[in-house]
């Protein structure tokens, strides 16, 4: 397990201002969250069962450049960034449409660190089973940010382009959507990761197949003998039903914090996804408790 860095607690009656990023995330059990605020770290678990006040300025800063924004983009850009950089490029989502060899590339230097480095295609059990792809430094960061109780990576293939391949030949037999809503009601039910392997290994041997015959020997490498890996999310209690909150609609939102799965904040009176939200300007208050 890793262990997180060091962040700051909230104490009553304080609170803290500054821009949103996504949450930082350590495989501890439970899992530790970490909530940037500008330049600062808030330690979150710390605040589960205290009353919070989280306030939107009506301000959003660019994740990229910075600028300020009225309308936010892919998670946090500005809609000049969104237009030019290569991370908001449709093959980022749909990788096996990758155009680097066109040579219609946003940033090849950008995609030459990476999509050209180590990738992992991924068994997950969010909201049920799922498959999904990642860069290898992203494992385990990837399953948690997708609330998953468990992960198994079953290839390991050396660009964004192959990774999406093998996933597409994959989800013809699985879903690669995780059930948000779903996801968030509380652990989903046990899911052998790896006998689903073995199963979709048989189901997409031909297209598995096709895929590595195109590329090199070492291009691919079948993990056929990892074991998954388990998380549990510090949640108090889940919600029977889910109410999303939306900064641009509601923009100050309080509530008893009561619990953190994937990159969503669950109070008693709805839950906020805090990805969605890069770039806001907020203020978060430490009411009582």
């Amino acid at each position: 397990m890793s262990e997180p860095a060091a962040a700051e607690p909230l104490g009553a009656g304080s609170s803290l201002q500054g821009n949103l990023s996504k949450m930082r995330v350590a495989a501890t059990a439970p899992v530790s969250y970490q909530l940037p605020i500008g330049e600062r770290l808030l330690d979150m678990n710390s605040l589960i069962g205290r009353q919070l006040r989280l306030s939107y300025t009506g301000a959003i800063n660019c994740v990229h450049c910075n600028r300020l924004s009225k309308k936010s983009f892919n998670q946090g850009y500005c809609y000049p960034c969104f237009r030019k950089l290569a991370a908001c490029d449709s093959c980022i989502v749909s990788p096996e449409k990758c155009h680097f060899a066109a040579g219609t590339c946003r940033e090849p230097e950008w995609a030459e660190q990476n999509c050209f480095t180590d990738h992992f295609v991924y068994l997950a059990n969010s909201s049920g089973i799922k498959v999904g792809i990642t860069r290898g430094s992203q494992l385990p960061t990837r399953w948690i940010d997708q609330g998953a109780s468990a992960g198994l990576p079953i290839f390991r293939v050396a660009n964004r382009r192959l990774a999406g391949l093998l996933e597409a030949e994959l989800r013809a037999h699985v879903s690669d959507r995780t059930q948000w809503q779903a996801m968030l009601k509380g652990a989903p039910a046990p899911v052998d990761l790896v006998a689903a392997r073995e199963q979709l290994f048989r189901y997409a041997e031909e297209g598995i197949d096709a895929v590595m015959a195109d590329c090199g020997p070492a291009d691919v490498v079948v993990l056929d003998d990892a074991e998954p890996e388990q998380f549990e999310f510090p949640v108090e209690r889940y919600p029977e039903k889910v109410k999303s909150f939306n900064l641009d609609k509601t923009a100050e939102i309080s509530g008893r914090l009561e619990g953190i799965k994937g990159q969503y904040l669950i109070f008693d009176s709805g839950v906020i996804n805090i990805r969605k939200f890069g770039g806001y300007n907020v203020v978060i208050e430490h009411i009582s408790g």
